[in-house]
């Protein structure tokens, strides 16, 4: 591999807030907001809509994710205004 180009592989918690389930893993991306993991150790924290805690195909059951309505998305998007 070439030195100084690739992005720091590290540890990394993945959290789902609306499952109330986080996993550690490993991976390139990283965050400011940190978290205390069960093993006592700090690690950067990202939050996710989806993990296999909460996506319908794992849970059998369906889920609206939808954070913003479609409306306010088109008007932000296309900046319809008043």
């Amino acid at each position: 591999m070439k030195p100084d180009i690739h992005p720091e592989y590290g540890q990394v918690v993945f959290r789902d807030k609306g499952a109330d389930y986080a996993f550690l893993t490993r991976s390139t991306l990283t965050s400011s907001e940190t978290i205390e993991w069960e093993d006592g150790n700090t690690y950067p924290v990202v939050d996710v809509q989806l993990s296999s805690a909460s996506h319908p195909f794992w849970t059998g059951k369906s889920r609206v994710l939808d954070d913003e309505g479609r409306v306010a998305k088109f008007n932000r998007k296309y900046g319809r205004t008043s």
